[in-house]
């Protein structure tokens, strides 16, 4: 691939980036064609070309955040410990908001354009959904209305993240309240506090492991583009 093809391809996130970098720093007012471009160092037509315009880009600045949470929880997949696998979850929220700290401010600190821009975020708590359904159907959790226990693990999450983002917490005391938190949140809705403690483990073992393959894949792309 050409050099001038490489650098179109990463046009498109390079926008993104550039977009979500300043709103989450000089909010939603500051998102100008003209901004965004000198963010790039490119024309303001670049714009146009990949998006359409301004509100394009700012519903794909969204749907680029639900995108890649949607692609970590399809990595996941699932396994036979359906706790194990909401606890991934959760590690995939907060993995999402230290690595793009500017578009998980973006996807949910920053009010949407309109009924359709607030629904991007439907199919990833809708994965959060149906594992917490499975983790009442397997009877790990006591009978519950699974859409409650799902709203409740999310924003324990995104509390924990928001503390950390804004250094009230460092990433240890964030990491140590998450846990801490969704253990509670699980013996609370009915699971044994052993089995709890196994499946966060567990959890937390596959996104290593996750992490490896990715950092692996990553160098063996940098080595064939050398």
């Amino acid at each position: 691939m050409s050099r001038d093809a490489n650098a179109s391809n990463g046009m498109r996130p390079a926008l993104i980036d550039a977009a979500a970098r300043l709103i989450a720093t000089e909010g939603a007012r500051a998102l100008t064609l003209r901004r965004v471009a000198e963010e790039v160092g490119t024309s303001t037509m670049a714009i146009y070309t990949y998006f359409g315009g301004m509100p394009e880009l700012r519903r794909a600045v969204r749907q680029e955040g639900f995108a890649r949470l949607a692609a970590r929880a399809e990595q996941l997949g699932e396994s036979d410990d359906p706790v194990a696998d909401l606890a991934g979850l959760g590690l995939a929220y907060y993995q999402l908001a230290m690595s793009n700290p500017h578009l998980y401010r973006a996807m949910y600190m920053e009010q949407p354009l309109d009924v359709a821009d607030a629904a991007a975020g439907s199919e990833t708590f809708n994965i959060l959904l149906a594992t917490t359904q499975r983790c009442l159907d397997s009877e790990r959790f006591d009978a519950a209305e699974a859409r409650e226990l799902a709203t409740q693990f999310w924003a324990a999450g995104h509390g924990a993240i928001t503390l950390q983002m804004a250094q009230l917490l460092s990433p240890q005391e964030a990491l140590t309240c998450l846990r801490g938190s969704v253990l509670n949140l699980f013996i609370g809705y009915g699971d044994d506090r052993d089995a709890a403690g196994r499946s966060l483990a567990r959890a937390a073992r596959r996104a290593a492991r996750l992490d490896r393959e990715a950092a692996a894949g990553a160098a063996t792309r940098r080595g064939r583009s050398a």
